[in-house]
């Protein structure tokens, strides 16, 4: 059967799916490639585990650290992996992706000789399980039950509801973010959104965590999200955004404090526009290094903007650049001694793992376990941090050209 064919299948078969019944699909799909089994793995909220969706005739299967295996490699490359010394056939391991979002990895287990054409046609499959899993987990508990590996805490049920997708690209720019403790939030959040040739990027860090079980500021993060949200699709620019949020949380708590640093990209053109309400602004990074550390703050704390003007810092960036945002509970995570994370630290990771090639995502997850690691995984403040990669200018209207990303080739393992 053609791979077009196979998809239709499938196609056919996702219409009135449960999350249950993935686990089935997926196996009935592996026929199609000429494979025994395949088996989906969902990723973890803390991006350290691989756990298997079972059900159906899918074989048993336990969940497994992505650092230091083959399909943990291909979730965090972004790249098919094929391991053909195995007691029981060859077996090939496909990144699941929803656009940019790692979801997770697909295994699937050939009888013999994997065919030249499998890992594109197991790619092509591994792309529509994903977004099954993401549609499918709007209308069930069951894959949300599964990814989390203890209980969560209802301010961070309230606030992870709110928050965009982990990853996103336009092809010409990658955005991704990461915010932790995954189980229990405070006040840390962060959004952006593309909206023709303007990217928009927003971190909050709400003032409250530990009071009340973190709701209140919960509360007052989810006010700025959405007053956020209700400014850029009524079009406003950044001061008139900054003061409607501003406004909107004095409104309702007018001893709430919140920082913040709303920014906004020209894909075109590069021209950067910040403003950092008492919060670090961010860090732009070019060929490795550190180039422009913005200045901070340029307006005060939400809630404080009725008594001095925002002002907006322009900054040109070039094809590759990348602007570093993060909240304190980053540079201020301490070691058991004492010692602080830091800017310095922060750069040092950050530029390591750019100079290694690591996907924004990527560097993202490593960071954060970073942090954690430094303080013994017990985090005193929330830890957020968002990554935009400007990677080419985006066509103007007036271009006929498309872009395109070739995929890698498939990274084969012989054990």
């Amino acid at each position: 059967m053609s791979t077009l064919e196979s998809l239709r299948h499938l196609l056919r078969q996702s219409h009135h799916a449960r999350p249950e019944d993935l686990p089935e699909m997926a196996m009935r799909a592996a026929r199609l490639v000429d494979a025994r089994a395949m088996v989906i793995y969902l990723v973890d909220h803390q991006q350290r585990e691989l756990i298997p969706l079972l059900g159906g005739s899918a074989p048993e299967r336990r969940c497994f650290g992505i650092d230091g295996t083959l399909a943990g490699r291909a979730f965090s490359m972004i790249t098919t992996c094929l391991s053909e010394a195995e007691p029981d056939g060859p077996r090939l391991w496909a990144p699941l992706l929803n656009g940019a979002e790692r979801m997770g990895v697909l295994e699937v287990v050939f009888d013999g000789p994997v065919p030249d054409q499998a890992a594109d046609d197991c790619a092509l499959v591994a792309s529509l399980l994903a977004e099954l899993v993401v549609t499918r987990s709007l209308y069930s508990d069951t894959i949300e039950r599964l990814r989390r590996r203890e209980p969560m805490q209802l301010a961070a049920e309230m606030l992870r509801a709110q928050l965009p997708p982990l990853s996103f690209s336009t092809g010409h720019l990658m955005i991704s973010g990461v915010l932790e403790p995954s189980y229990d939030v405070g006040g840390d959040a962060f959004d952006y959104a593309v909206n023709g040739d303007t990217a928009h990027l927003a971190l909050f860090d709400a003032a409250g965590h530990g009071s009340a079980g973190g709701t209140r500021a919960v509360m007052l993060a989810s006010l700025a999200l959405g007053a956020y949200r209700n400014a850029r699709r009524a079009g406003l620019g950044l001061i008139d955004t900054y003061h409607h949020i501003d406004n909107a949380v004095r409104a309702h708590d007018r001893a709430g404090m919140i920082t913040a640093v709303f920014a906004e990209l020209d894909q075109v053109t590069g021209a950067l526009r910040v403003i950092s309400a008492g919060h670090p602004s961010g860090i732009v990074l070019r060929q490795g290094k550190v180039v422009k550390v913005l200045p901070s703050p340029t307006a005060l704390p939400v809630s404080l903007g009725d008594r001095r003007p925002p002002v907006v810092v322009e900054e040109a960036l070039e094809p590759g650049d990348r602007l570093l945002l993060y909240t304190d509970g980053i540079t201020e995570a301490r070691s058991p001694d004492g010692e602080e994370f830091g800017v310095e630290r922060l750069v040092e990771f950050t530029t390591k793992a750019l100079a290694d090639q690591l996907s924004a995502p990527e560097t993202m997850r490593r960071l954060v376990h970073a942090v954690l690691d430094y303080q013994d995984d017990r985090l005193q403040d929330d830890a957020t941090v968002l990554l935009a990669e400007w990677r080419s200018p985006a066509p103007t209207p007036s271009d006929t050209e498309v872009f395109t990303s070739s995929a890698r080739e498939p990274l084969t393992i012989e054990e």
